[in-house]
């Protein structure tokens, strides 16, 4: 009995989505250049297309974070820091302002006022009793019960 090779077809959905989806068509090598270029691209490409379903300035991001999502923990840092370069050109190309950042305009990291460590907790409303209609019964109408269950 001859044995066989199991082969799984494997199903690479990004792939389908990258060559045949209704996404703009992007030049070759587009994501190997630098930012402002990988920018300038991107746009071109998001501005000329008509299969795109959205405006171009979204669909131009939409594709920049799906080739960072897609390439996930193989993505190096120097490439994720250089898509990030990209997109913050993409948004100066588009007149967008500029991504929010955790640091404040010192360029030191924002801190949440600390609590106060006497154990003080805000009070807390008690919430309101929850009630309910009791059934249509001749001895209970009109009557209220509280309800089961949560407070």
């Amino acid at each position: 009995m001859a044995t066989r090779s199991k082969t799984r077809k494997v199903r690479r959905w990004s792939k389908r989505v990258t060559e045949t989806s209704d996404a703009m068509t992007l030049d070759p090598g587009v994501f190997k250049k630098p930012p402002r270029e990988l920018a300038k691209s991107v746009k071109r490409s998001a501005e000329r297309s008509r299969r795109r379903k959205s405006e171009p300035y979204r669909s131009a991001m939409s594709m920049l974070t799906f080739y960072e999502n897609r390439a996930g923990k193989n993505l190096s840092a120097k490439d994720r820091a250089r898509l990030e370069a990209a997109k913050d050109a993409l948004r100066e190309l588009f007149h967008r302002p500029p991504r929010r950042s955790r640091t404040s305009r010192s360029g030191t990291a924002t801190k949440r006022p600390a609590r106060k460590a006497t154990g003080q907790v805000r009070a807390r409303k008690a919430a309101p009793k929850r009630t309910r209609r009791a059934r249509s019964t001749p001895k209970s109408r009109g009557k209220t019960v509280e309800a089961k269950g949560r407070p």
